[in-house]
């Protein structure tokens, strides 16, 4: 009888590119969101990464822009 293997968790902290590609758009675009202000990042030693709750609230502040 085989035992179900536990799925790996989910990856909360992603890389700049990994973020623009979930977002739907450029690297350089993330990074000029990131530039700007409105995508906010972490620092993990020289590493940028963007947690998924960052994410979330960017797509929240361009949902309230829309409006």
């Amino acid at each position: 009888m085989a035992t179900p293997t536990a799925s790996p968790p989910a990856c909360r902290l992603l890389r700049v590119e990994d973020a623009a590609l979930a977002l739907g758009f450029k690297r350089s675009t993330a990074y000029e969101e990131i530039r700007r202000g409105r995508l906010r990042t972490v620092r993990v030693g020289r590493r940028r990464l963007i947690p998924t709750e960052y994410i979330e609230e960017y797509i929240d502040l361009l949902k309230r822009e829309s409006d």
